[in-house]
């Protein structure tokens, strides 16, 4: 039997990297991108040993090197005292222990690595799916502008309103959990004076809902700062705008002299309601599936959105170069290995409490060796 032909829905961080598993592994796939060009988008990412060790294997983690930077450790600070309860060592500790560092950067130098280890034929832009129709010689994939594509297998890799997630399970909607986030960007240079500039610090609010989270990006040149607090509800038809300066002091005007610090030498910021859905009983049926926020969309607090569609990314192709001649069977046999840990992950990060006074990283920094490196 031919190798099949995987048609991926969504060029973002898991679809990029399914494609890119897929290739190193000798099967074809074509990914489709409603965007209708690759621009520099977004803000922060931050990965956690577990997605480096996998990005290293599709081949990416010296390109990302070249721009991102390296925590120190990672501590957490009481919001008021500024006790530290929690330190764990990153950078080399972290790489002696499990096999590669935490590493965080500007989103866009993650996507922009990826893109460039896929073949520029293998991404069609300005393809927004709106059907998918299954017949027995295959999956024929609809687009807005009237065009078409088959293939032989479709990952619905595009994210948390995915339309095949519609297709495989109806209509649903996701939850606002009643929390906004601040995002913004500023030079480590405003900050002379603010410790642990190097460090991925978490400032552990007065309830869960509430924290400060910086840590360094640009090879430390900037500091880029997340920052939660509860509300009632989310009126606004995006789910991120401009947001307020004096807004976010505000909300924060009782921490201590160091965080607020930190909020004090921000110019602008965008905020963005945070929504979540409970973990799905399926992800697949006959030869469709899906993978990253598309089947397990994620709280950030412990900073595993896109660790975890990476991981899913590698296993997925693991598993369809394994039985190309029957991908029903392997995307079964995909969703079977990675629903727990996602799962586990998914309610883990909303509860916000992960090494809030120090505990054990091992279980989500550790990273099957079977799926690493890629041919």
């Amino acid at each position: 039997m031919a190798s099949p032909l995987i048609g991926i829905s969504g060029a973002g961080i898991g679809g990029l990297a399914a494609a890119i598993a897929l290739r190193k592994l000798g099967l074809d796939s074509v990914v489709f991108e409603q965007a209708p060009r690759f621009a520099r988008v977004g803000a922060d990412i931050n990965l956690t040993p577990n997605a480096v060790l996998a990005l290293d294997g599709l081949g990416v983690g010296d390109e990302l090197r070249k721009t991102a930077a390296r925590p120190t450790h990672r501590i957490s600070r009481t919001w008021d005292t500024g006790e530290e309860t929690s330190r764990l060592e990153m950078s080399q500790a972290a790489e002696t222990r499990y096999g590669a560092p935490q590493l965080t950067m500007h989103r866009a130098d993650l996507l922009a690595a990826l893109e460039q280890a896929v073949p520029a034929a293998t991404i069609h832009l300005g393809k927004r799916t709106v059907g998918i129709d299954e017949g027995a010689d295959g999956i024929t994939v609809r687009f807005e502008d009237g065009t078409s594509q088959r293939v032989d297998v479709l990952v619905g890799a595009d994210g948390i309103h995915s339309t095949v997630r519609k297709h495989l399970l109806g209509d649903e909607y996701p939850d606002f959990t009643g929390v906004v986030a601040y995002r913004a960007v500023v030079p480590a240079s405003r900050l002379e004076g603010v410790p642990n500039l190097g460090a991925f610090t978490k400032w552990w609010g007065p309830n869960p809902e509430t924290q400060i989270v910086t840590f360094p990006l640009n090879l430390g040149r900037d500091i880029f700062i997340f920052a939660t607090t509860p509300q009632d509800s989310w009126r606004h038809e995006s789910w991120t705008m401009p947001g307020s300066v004096e807004e976010l002091r505000a909300s924060y005007s009782d921490f201590h002299p160091e965080a607020r610090a930190l909020l004090a030498a921000c110019d602008e910021v965008l905020k963005s309601a945070l929504y979540v859905r409970d973990p799905l009983p399926s992800w697949s049926r006959g030869n469709v599936t899906l993978l990253g926020d598309a089947c397990h969309p994620m709280m950030p607090f412990m900073a595993q959105g896109a660790g975890m569609a990476i991981e899913d990314a590698v296993v997925l192709a693991r598993y369809l170069a394994d039985t190309p001649e029957a991908p029903a069977q392997a995307l079964k046999r995909y969703e079977a290995a990675r629903h727990d840990r996602t799962a586990r992950v998914q309610i883990g990060s909303r509860g916000n409490n992960w090494l809030k006074e120090g505990g054990n990283a091992d279980w989500v920094y550790e990273y099957n060796a079977w799926t690493v490196p890629l041919a």
